[in-house]
């Protein structure tokens, strides 16, 4: 049998951290956020506390519903302060050393029946779970961004991965109004392993002069029926989050195919990476995105 899952630790306050917090409270689990500072951990309050809002405008939750799960986020200033969550999710960023190193930090305040799961979009859950006290007890679960509207949720178990903490991470998932489809360890998974192809050579198009930021999103949108052009949304993802997942498939697949774009590397390089930092393949600081290239 596996654990029951009440309490929600989460590490990680940016976009998909506060994303995970957010729908993990709606659902009525309690949830402890951690991040590097306390300026970091109200952000990332604000954060849910704004999105909640909106939702509320919407009707998508009552304002009652609003305020219990505000009531049942608290700051997790250590890792001591999650010594009582019965799983913890790592979502920093998207860096396998950063990742492992929180791991071996964190397993010592856990109880030794604790979960824990990374949000890695790439990095092998295998590997990940290495670096902790627990590889039976370590899983991915790679939420789509952004959190509160993304029906899908990835399930991934390493090699040593055991049954109850999978059937309780699907049952976890499930709790949260969620859908969960298993993928096997291999390197960016099933939607990153599609996707992130698809975006980079959007970008080879961009590169080789085939098309404009806007010819090439204005195609895709309206000749592929996709929502957003792919130069958008990678912006949305992040560049270097883009650029993290092609490195991780170019790696650990050896196929040319996944060479990251070298436009790609000048604009990470430039700290061009999308909305984030106001600039990516759209400048975002005036009024309207306007087209960088």
């Amino acid at each position: 049998m596996g654990i029951e899952i009440k309490t929600v630790g989460v590490i990680g306050a940016g976009q998909m951290g506060s994303g995970i917090a957010h729908v993990c409270s709606v659902a009525g689990f309690n949830v402890r956020l951690n991040d590097l500072s306390e300026d970091r951990i109200n952000a990332g309050l604000a954060t849910i506390n704004g999105n909640m809002a909106r939702q509320v405008s919407k009707g998508a939750i009552a304002e009652t519903d609003r305020q219990a799960a505000l009531e049942r986020i608290k700051a997790a200033r250590s890792y001591d302060d999650l010594g009582a969550c019965d799983i913890v999710i790592e979502a920093a960023t998207e860096n396998e050393e950063v990742k492992r190193k929180i791991f071996t930090n964190l397993c010592p305040s856990l109880r030794p029946d604790a979960m824990v799961a990374t949000n890695t979009s790439s990095i092998s859950i295998t590997r990940l779970a290495a670096a902790t006290d627990r590889p039976e007890k370590f899983i991915g679960i790679h939420f789509m961004n952004p959190v509160p509207v993304m029906q899908l949720v990835e399930l991934i178990r390493g090699i040593a991965t055991d049954d109850a903490t999978y059937e309780s991470s699907k049952e976890f998932i499930h709790k949260l109004g969620k859908t969960s489809t298993a993928a096997e360890d291999f390197p960016a998974f099933i939607v990153n392993r599609i996707l992130l192809p698809m975006i980079n050579e959007a970008i080879y198009t961009l590169y080789e002069g085939v098309g404009s930021v806007e010819a090439i999103d204005t195609a895709m949108r309206l000749g592929a029926n996709h929502p957003m052009g792919p130069l958008q949304l990678a912006d949305f993802i992040g560049l270097d989050t883009c650029l993290s997942i092609m490195q991780v498939l170019h790696e650990g697949l050896a196929d040319s195919k996944y060479r990251p774009c070298p436009l790609l590397v000048k604009y990470v390089e430039a700290g061009w990476l999308g909305r984030k930092t106001k600039r990516g393949f759209y400048d975002y600081r005036g009024e309207k995105p306007v087209p960088t290239r």
